[in-house]
């Protein structure tokens, strides 16, 4: 069994070389966190076991670390919560009531690099011709993961931020083909925001309003963003578990997505 992570590593990000068109987006790309020292660990066990410094190991106490964090940071699964307060026709679901089997599931991947740095939708035709490529149907309870290469960018390079997204069409689409989870590497489910809100500007249609994500109102999919290393798996036949922190009664949540291959 060969594992492959496909889970993004959090590392602060220097605010100052962050885009600065981007920084409404900094918040679900870099978390904050303060290390705690084995020094500071140890006036920590000094005060809690009221002993001296010099009864710790070396002087020093354990180290543990201080995080903020947002729900959606870095590789996250949305609950359809997410998405409105029902989802067909019935309460959502929030990230701790989605039953972890649903969460384990056979996956394929689909290649859309050549949409890549485009910003554009990613069609129905797109999503049937890779499955063609790869000849492979969709089953019941898959996981469609979209591979479009922007985890290849650095977070503050500009154009990891131009990916290629789904729109209301091939979202509902891939949910009524049976698909469970819809994953990609990109950054975002729907087209990029800069572009749905040039549109709404544009026209003041409603229609492309996060539409890929507001579809699955109608038909129930787990969204995991952020994903790394499609480009490591084999297109189909093997299995992926994404796990998230069971945050009771949030919108989504981190979580560890790791790929078993036989």
């Amino acid at each position: 069994m060969k594992l492959i992570d496909l889970t993004r590593p959090l590392v602060p990000v220097n605010q100052e070389a962050f885009p600065k068109m981007l920084k409404p987006l900094l918040r679900i790309i870099s978390c904050e966190v303060n290390y705690v020292d084995h020094k500071a660990g140890a006036k920590i066990m000094q005060e809690l076991f009221q002993c001296s410094e010099s009864d710790l190991p070396e002087r020093e106490g354990w180290a543990e670390d201080d995080i903020v964090i947002s729900s959606h940071c870095g590789t996250h699964v949305d609950a359809p919560w997410h998405y409105g307060s029902t989802c067909e026709g019935k309460p959502a679901k929030k990230i701790d009531e989605i039953p972890l089997a649903e969460l384990y599931c056979s996956a394929v991947v689909l290649d859309l690099t050549a949409k890549r740095g485009t910003g554009s939708a990613i069609t129905i035709d797109d999503l049937q011709q890779a499955l063609q490529k790869v000849s492979y149907q969709i089953q019941p309870g898959d996981a469609v993961l979209i591979h479009t290469g922007h985890d290849k960018y650095d977070v503050c390079d500009p154009m990891r931020y131009n990916y290629p997204g789904l729109v209301r069409e091939s979202a509902l689409w891939l949910a009524e083909q049976g698909a469970k989870v819809g994953g990609t590497d990109a950054l975002g489910w729907d087209r990029p925001f800069f572009h749905m809100i040039a549109d709404y500007q544009k026209t003041k249609d409603k229609k492309y309003i996060w539409d890929a994500h507001f579809a699955l109102r109608e038909k129930e999919l787990y969204v995991v963003q952020q994903l790394v290393n499609l480009d490591k798996l084999p297109p189909h036949g093997f299995k992926v578990g994404f796990f998230p922190i069971a945050i009771v009664g949030a919108s989504a949540a981190p979580a560890r997505v790791v790929a078993f291959i036989e």
